[in-house]
């Protein structure tokens, strides 16, 4: 059947409530896995391996996806993906398979149970692999990047829906070549500050010191750099025992008290002064819990305001596109917006594709602003006090649609998703739903080439004498990791760009500043995962793909 066809008889079908009732595991599925795994043939792939026959496969073998090396030969090794294979793998996989993409485990055997019941009953024809030659034209390729190079795309120039084939084109992670290196524009130079692991994101404390998150080991680090500030003097283990920690923050910012860690469905915060490299207490929780259930989406990014008084959390999506939710909320439309504000949407997308507001002890809970798919970069701007989220959009809607983005967020703001995208652009798999909404939708800032997967992002300000200050006109401009595409034909993202502004405003434009991590449509060696600046003013990447912390200097 053809993927829109299908995806539109899903969709009427749970609208309407004529479908059967889906099972425990089905159910389960499509709330915490499908956003990267299909279990229907007639679906397509996704960033993750269909699922289809997956009872009695080969572990490593569906047809044209890019495996990770581990998960490969864990398939050489001769597993099979029997109940039983799939109970252990499923329970932790990085235990089971040390290396595997999969990010997060299902603990409740009785879940667990569900969804292998669920996935022994789907089978289908495996459909041919996708190519990239099928995917359409190479605008926007990773062949074609290079520093320097400047982008400006613009809400008139979308392509229509399914133009092209939705592709499933996860990466392969290779190592690193010997003695590569990413490009920098003229002028600069780059070089490894530290070896770092899955860590992805980064914040720098007062002092110097770079506090980072590994979501993987549930951990938080600290690294206290050399003297002259190319090197991790070291690097200390500041907590331990955290569920799949991402977003942080320092509270006051100019003398801190507490470091703010967002978990996958809660905030804590540990004691902390400038200085410190481990925890002097427990964690107090003060957000015990953010959504009912986690969904596809778990990376929490956390900011404050200007002055210190709020706290804002981003939540990203359940689903790609609201799947499930059906055509009305649970209350009358206008009591469900006056509780979760315009554009809220509801059953598992409840208080999700949003960003939330707090007081710093985590009471006073209210929703800020509605409709960011997934806002995984998110800060509030040193300057202007405006918040800014880099938001990852939906995906299968073909190669160049609808762009990622970049933009700042106004209180009470509806950003469209899921109904809409870049405005008035309607979701054809959602027509008809929500048409209040067309003319309440606000259009963000800065488009990047669709599914690049924005993730963290930094202001560039170098401190007051600053050694390795970046050249004026960088001064104030914004620096975006692009982590990578997925759901594209041919691969795009895998670098940083910087985000230019004029007057405390983006332009629209952004342009190349590190490329160069991809080898082929198959193979990538980095996945710059977030950025921070340096006490001397270098910039650091995060890359999570290579293990590695990138340090760039001016090179004069």
């Amino acid at each position: 059947m053809n993927y829109k066809i299908a995806a539109t008889l899903a969709l009427l079908g749970a609208a309407s409530g004529v479908s059967a009732a889906p099972s425990a595991g089905q159910t389960y599925f499509e709330q915490n896995c499908a956003s990267c795994h299909t279990a229907d043939a007639a679906m397509g792939s996704r960033a993750g391996p269909p699922l289809f026959n997956v009872v009695g496969r080969k572990a490593g073998s569906a047809p044209g996806y890019n495996y990770t090396d581990a998960l490969s030969k864990a398939g050489a090794a001769g597993k099979t993906w029997t109940r039983a294979e799939l109970d252990v793998f499923l329970r932790d996989p990085t235990r089971d398979v040390p290396g595997t993409a999969m990010p997060i485990g299902i603990a409740d055997a009785k879940a667990r149970g569900a969804v292998i019941d669920y996935l022994a009953a789907q089978s289908g024809k495996s459909a041919a692999p996708k190519t990239a030659a099928a995917a359409g034209a190479r605008a926007g390729a990773w062949t074609d990047d290079k520093p320097g190079d400047v982008h400006h795309i613009t809400v008139d120039q979308l392509v229509a829906p399914f133009a092209s084939e939705s592709a499933g084109n996860g990466p392969k992670l290779a190592k690193r070549p010997d003695g590569a290196l990413p490009a920098v524009p003229q002028g600069f130079k780059v070089g490894v500050l530290a070896d770092t692991g899955k860590a992805r994101y980064a914040l720098r404390a007062p002092n110097g010191d770079i506090i980072l998150a590994d979501s993987g080991k549930g951990e938080v680090r600290i690294l206290r750099l050399s003297a002259d500030g190319a090197k991790a003097g070291t690097d200390s283990v500041f907590a331990t025992d955290l569920s799949r920690p991402y977003g942080l923050a320092l509270w006051p910012a100019a003398n801190p008290t507490y470091l703010y860690v967002a978990n996958a469905n809660s905030v804590v915060r540990f004691p902390y002064a400038a200085g410190d490299l481990k925890a002097k207490g427990k964690p107090e929780t003060i957000v015990e819990k953010i959504v009912d259930g986690l969904g596809n989406h778990i990376t929490r990014s956390l900011a404050f305001s200007q002055d210190g008084k709020t706290l804002f959390v981003s939540v990203g999506s359940a689903t790609n596109v609201g799947e499930g939710i059906g055509a009305t909320p649970p209350q009358p439309l206008a009591q469900w917006e006056a509780a979760h504000g315009l554009g809220g949407a509801w059953n598992q997308e409840t208080d999700r594709a949003t960003v939330l507001a707090f007081d710093p002890d985590g009471k006073n809970r209210r929703n800020y602003a509605n409709g960011l798919r997934n806002c995984v970069g998110m800060f509030v701007h040193p300057d202007t006090g405006d918040l800014y989220c880099s938001v990852n959009e939906r995906d299968e809607l073909g190669d160049n649609l609808p762009p990622d983005y970049v933009t700042r967020v106004k209180r009470g703001g509806f950003y469209g998703w899921p109904w809409y995208y870049l405005g008035t652009h309607e979701d054809p798999r959602l027509k008809g739903v929500r048409p209040d909404l067309k003319d309440k939708i606000t259009v963000p800032d800065t488009l990047i080439q669709a599914h690049s997967a924005p993730l963290g992002m930094t202001v560039y300000h170098a401190p007051a004498g600053a050694k390795h200050a970046f050249p004026k006109e960088y001064d104030g401009d914004i620096f975006l990791a692009l982590h990578g595409s997925w759901n594209r034909g041919i691969r795009t993202g895998y670098k940083v760009v910087r985000v230019m502004m004029k007057n405390g405003a983006p332009t629209g434009q952004y342009q190349d500043f590190m490329t160069g991590m991809v080898l082929s449509d198959r193979d990538v060696w980095g996945r710059p995962a977030a950025v921070t600046v340096a006490a001397d003013g270098a910039l650091l990447v995060v890359d999570d793909g290579g293990g590695v912390v990138w340090r760039i200097v001016p090179s004069k």
